[in-house]
């Protein structure tokens, strides 16, 4: 379903319109993705159970001619639609260079207990609790997605996994990774307690260093966001741990740190 598009008012792709303005995120359950290797790797899922559903494409000419076999293998129902360069400028209301962009539909959150129960014996959990800045969550699942984790658990006050910039900062990683969210620590504890699940925290202050922390089959790895970090009450029945850094600065980027600390819990 190729339809070529002349004009930037065309209705056939309101949704794409301003992008930058208009927040799909939690609209309808639709999220925005960008890119070759985010397409790519959403192309690739559909068709898997419980996967999201990929409802439209926007292409620039020149990025058509080069995806003809994602869009050869794309079902006949997705339209692609293509339109020049600056039409496509035009209706996402920036230069957008790299001519891609693709509407679809989440998949829904499973609940977290659901979730946790299809976990192995071995098991390798991130939690991000209060993150609000979308590159900082992108980061994580990416990590996630790298270190082989097998899900991400976030809170209410999280942002959107699947917000178009976080979908981009992850390389798609947040459209493969599992996550789910849950309404408070509290029940967060009790849920990963409940099945054994060793729960480390990492903070600048943590008892333990992570070069010595042994990893347990199960573990769930938390993460606060920037400046106030975890809450005291969390921290105070967990496990903490802390990464040594330079005398005088105690200070890594959140997804930074998920990085480090999988890279240990992967390899040990």
């Amino acid at each position: 379903m190729i339809l070529p598009v002349t004009d930037a008012d065309d209705p056939r792709i309101a949704d794409y319109a301003h992008v930058r303005e208009r927040d799909l995120v939690g609209r309808q359950g639709r999220f925005m993705a960008e890119g070759e290797v985010v397409l790519r790797l959403l192309a690739s899922r559909l068709g898997t159970a419980g996967g999201h559903r990929l409802l439209s494409l926007l292409l620039s000419q020149a990025q058509a001619a080069r995806l003809s076999d994602v869009i050869a293998a794309l079902p006949e129902e997705v339209p692609v639609h293509v339109a020049s360069q600056a039409v496509m400028d035009e209706v996402v209301g920036f230069p957008i260079h790299r001519g891609i962009l693709a509407l679809g539909a989440a998949r829904a959150l499973p609940e977290p207990a659901a979730l946790l129960d299809t976990l192995g014996e071995r098991a390798l959990v991130v939690v991000a609790l209060g993150l609000t800045n979308h590159d900082n969550m992108g980061g994580i699942f990416r990590n996630a997605a790298a270190f082989g984790a097998d899900a991400v658990i976030i809170d209410v006050a999280c942002c959107d996994p699947l917000y178009r910039k976080a979908i981009r900062v992850s390389v798609g990683a947040s459209l493969v990774v599992p996550f789910v969210r849950v309404p408070n620590a509290g029940m967060l504890l009790e849920l990963l307690g409940a099945r054994g699940f060793e729960v480390v925290a990492l903070s600048p202050s943590g008892q333990e260093v992570l070069s010595h922390l042994a990893r347990p089959p199960r573990v769930a790895a938390l993460f606060g966001t920037e400046g106030p970090g975890l809450p005291p009450e969390l921290m105070a029945r967990v496990r903490t741990v802390a990464i040594p850094m330079a005398t005088g600065f105690d200070s890594l980027n959140v997804a930074t740190t998920s990085g480090i600390v999988l890279h240990h819990l992967a390899g040990v």
